[in-house]
C-alpha cells in the first residue's frame, strides 16, 4: 500500500462527498417543493406526491441508479456514470427529504399558521418568515441523518462504473491483493466522514429535547 495507491483512495473520496453534496442539494431543493406540494391542502399535488415518495421511498436505490443508467440508455439517452448517479441521487434524497420536510411542517403548531393568516399574510410569506424557518429547525436532526445515510448510500454508485470510495478501493485491492488493509482504510474515510455528523445530529436532537420541555 504505497502512497499512488492512497491517493488513489482520496481520488475516489473526493468524487464520494461531491456526489453526496449534490445528491443532497439537489435533493433539498426538488425535496424543498415536493414538502410544499404535500402541504398545500390541494388533493391532487398530495397524491401526485405522495405518489412520487412511495415509488422511491419503497424501490432500492440500487434499481434506482440502474434504471437512470441503463433505461434511459434503452431508449436513446446515454448519459455518463457522474450524470446518472448525480441524476439518481438527487431523485432518492428528494423523495425522502420530502417526506421529513413534510412532516417538519405538519409539526409546528397551527396557532403559528392561523396568526399568520390573521396579520393577512400571503401563502408565500406565510411559508417564507413564520412556517419553513421553524420547520427547518425542527427536522434538522433527522435531514442529518439521512446525509449520513445518503454518503454511505454512494457505495452503490459503483455498480454502474463510477468510481467513488467504494470502488476505488475495490481497484486497488484487486492491484495490491490486500484487502482488508484496502477496506479498513476505505471504512475508516467513511467513518471520519460519518461519525461528527452523526455526533453533531445527536446534539441537536439533544437541545431540542431540551428546549421542549
Amino acid at each position: 500500500m504505497g502512497a499512488n495507491e492512497f491517493l488513489f483512495l482520496l481520488t475516489g473520496l473526493k468524487w464520494t462527498v461531491l456526489l453526496s453534496i449534490v445528491g443532497f442539494i439537489g435533493g433539498g431543493v426538488f425535496g424543498l417543493a415536493i414538502a410544499l406540494a404535500r402541504t398545500s391542502g390541494r388533493p391532487l399535488l398530495e397524491r401526485i406526491t405522495a405518489g412520487y415518495i412511495a415509488l422511491f421511498q419503497g424501490t432500492p436505490l440500487l434499481m434506482q441508479l440502474f434504471v437512470v443508467y441503463y433505461g434511459l440508455a434503452l431508449v436513446g439517452l446515454k448519459l455518463d456514470a457522474w450524470v446518472a448517479v448525480a441524476i439518481g441521487f438527487t431523485l432518492h434524497a428528494s423523495a425522502y427529504l420530502g417526506e421529513i420536510w413534510r412532516g417538519s411542517i405538519e409539526a409546528v403548531p397551527k396557532g403559528q399558521t392561523e396568526a399568520a393568516k390573521a396579520l393577512s399574510l400571503h401563502y408565500v410569506w406565510r411559508m417564507k418568515d413564520v412556517i419553513l424557518p421553524q420547520a427547518i429547525r425542527i427536522s434538522l436532526p433527522a435531514t442529518i441523518g439521512f446525509l449520513v445515510q445518503l454518503i454511505k448510500g454512494t457505495s452503490l454508485a459503483a455498480i454502474v462504473g463510477f468510481t467513488e470510495l467504494t470502488r476505488a478501493g475495490n481497484i486497488v485491492s484487486n492491484q495490491i491483493f490486500q484487502p482488508l488493509l484496502v477496506f479498513g482504510i476505505v471504512g475508516a474515510l467513511y467513518f471520519l466522514l460519518c461519525w461528527p455528523l452523526s455526533l453533531y445530529g445527536s446534539h441537536l436532537e439533544r437541545r431540542m429535547a431540551i428546549a421542549t420541555r
